[in-house]
């Protein structure tokens, strides 16, 4: 059985589903070979690597997404289109199947080819790249992925792994148990109990119960095309803003780059629900949909993400340096840039680490947005990203509580944001104000805060409580390697000067600006001693560090 999936609107139809002329197909033909194609012949199944785009010639092929219920058509091409989506550029498994619908020819090109093209003709690099993220979009928007995550909105891993998958743009299905009636019809099939949820399928044949991220990446074959034995030239740790800039900048520039990322892209600016003060972005942007473009636009130039993995130790005595990742592999490199990124600090609450994901959250996106509803939700902090929240929450929920412990915003705001909150109805500040109680058996359910000017307490029937106070840096991975200051930034350029002695620096230059107290090794953005928490700093150290780096590659 074989359903066709709904129409598009015609200005995204024709960008991602574009016709070439008969010049651009020709300008292609030299990177690919021609293939005589039949009707019926399979070209590639969900859950293969290494699959080659097509450009048809003549014939005909549809994408297909196998389901439970049968195959569910995806888009289906005719002479002159191409075939192709984010994964297939990236070198990833391929989330559908590739089907030929007439006899004809197609020109094969293998995802070398494409990125050859992109990387030289600026025409086909515009239509290839829009197309692609386009299809992935759209992919997301209509959940036809190869994944199906069954769980419960009450389940802070459930929560976790709806995150993964959404802030790595994989599309999917979600079921909630407590609110689909297909989810029990799905755990029947694969016969799986509820106690047994968070479950994933993978491909409609591999199930997990209750997975860990790292098992789900694993299933999904994220990092299989990635070779850990290679020496890098460079290698980047976080995937946020800064990191992101250094590889699209040194993957653009002919470096060999690898991109190591814990979780997922985009750092604490990926949760942001819109960024306003971006050059470029009159209108704003989300966190999720920059992080997206600038991971696409990376990879689009030849860098390769290891996603899910967590630098634990920098080996340091020697050259190439090594990182050992969690997942038990070595990573190798002449050179390295820090873009760790810090954390929310956790406030010393009893009970918090209880609540976590269950009523309390570190990030207010469109998924915790859902989970809220028209409830009363409360912000801790009076920083941006604190702001950005309560804007963004207070569209759909009852009342957004913002608990500040100083008596102002202005210290840590922007004014647009200040004016914002101080002129809606639907957020009210409570300042010199602190959580000091979470109550509840499985789920938050009252929430208890203190006056610190006056020390009255009271306690309010509030399920959702977003912290965003102050950030820690990611750094204990460098410990005994990097020179750091008291807070556990790493400290860079001229800011070594007190501390150099102690760290022995080998060579008669002094460290370059952003260059850490080890030769070759970075740091940018959030990470890094003295820097301006804003996007766009972030991202311009990520660049300014490229060129740093061909300085000290050239030195070896």
């Amino acid at each position: 059985m074989s359903t066709q999936a709904p129409p598009l609107p015609s200005d995204i139809q024709g960008e991602a589903f574009p016709v070439l002329t008969a010049d651009q197909v020709n300008r292609i033909r030299p990177l690919g070979k021609p293939r005589k194609v039949h009707a019926g012949e399979i070209l590639f199944e969900p859950g293969e690597s290494g699959m080659p785009f097509f450009v048809l010639l003549s014939g005909g092929l549809e994408i297909v997404q196998p389901g439970l219920r049968g195959e569910e058509v995806i888009v289906r091409y005719e002479a002159r289109q191409f075939s192709g989506e984010v994964s297939m550029l990236t070198g990833r498994r391929s989330l559908s199947r590739a089907r030929v619908t007439a006899d004809g020819e197609f020109l094969e090109l293998p995802a070398e080819g494409v990125r050859a093209l992109i990387a030289k003709d600026p025409e086909l690099s515009d239509i290839f790249m829009r197309a692609v993220i386009l299809r992935r979009v759209i992919l997301i928007k209509q959940g036809q992925g190869n994944v199906i995550l069954l769980g419960s909105q009450h389940s802070a891993q459930t929560l976790r792994l709806r995150e993964f998958l959404t802030r790595n743009g994989h599309p999917h299905t979600y079921l909630d148990l407590d609110r689909d009636s297909n989810a029990q019809e799905v755990l029947d099939h694969f016969h799986v109990s509820t106690n047994e949820v968070p479950v994933v399928i993978c491909n409609n044949r591999t199930v997990l119960r209750h997975p860990s991220i790292q098992e789900l990446a694993r299933c999904l074959g994220l990092n299989e095309h990635i070779k850990a034995s290679e020496v890098r030239d460079l290698v980047i740790v976080g995937a946020g803003p800064a990191g992101l800039a250094a590889a699209v900048y040194g993957a653009s520039e002919g470096l060999d780059v690898l991109v190591i990322e814990a979780e997922f892209p985009g750092g604490q600016a990926g949760s942001s629900s819109k960024i306003e003060n971006y050059l470029g972005f009159p209108t704003g942007i989300s966190g999720l949909e920059l992080a997206n473009r600038a991971s696409a636009q990376a990879q689009k130039f030849g860098a390769q993400v290891l996603i899910a993995n967590k630098a634990m130790k920098l080996n340091c005595d020697r050259r190439p340096y090594e990182i050992n990742v969690d997942c038990g592999q070595t990573i190798r490199a002449k050179s390295i840039v820090i873009a760790s990124g810090a954390q929310y600090k956790k406030p010393q609450i009893e009970n918090l680490g209880k609540f976590e994901g269950q009523g309390v959250y570190y990030g207010a996106t469109r998924i915790e947005a859902q989970l809220c509803g028209k409830e009363d939700v409360i912000i801790v902090g009076g920083a941006n990203s604190a702001g950005q929240a309560a804007v963004y929450l207070s569209q759909t929920a009852g009342k957004v509580h913002m608990v500040v412990r100083s008596n102002q915003l202005s210290d840590t705001m922007s004014r647009y944001l200040i004016q914002r909150i101080e002129e809606n109805p639907a957020i009210e500040l409570h300042y010199c104000t602190e959580i000091v109680g979470l109550e509840g058996d499985t789920q938050l359910e009252r929430v208890t805060w203190r006056d610190k000017n006056t020390g009255e307490t009271s306690t309010h029937d509030i399920r959702h409580v977003f912290m965003m106070t102050g950030a820690s840096p990611r750094t204990d991975w460098l410990k005994g390697c990097i020179a750091l200051d008291d807070k556990g930034f790493v400290l860079t350029g001229r800011d070594l000067d007190p501390v150099l002695p102690e760290y022995h620096w080998p060579l008669q230059r002094v460290p370059l600006m952003l260059e850490t107290s080890l030769p070759g090794v970075f740091a940018v953005g959030d990470v890094r001693s003295g820097n301006v928490k804003r996007v766009a700093s972030a991202v311009g150290e990520g660049s300014i560090a490229i060129s740093l780096v061909h300085r000290v590659l050239a030195e070896l």
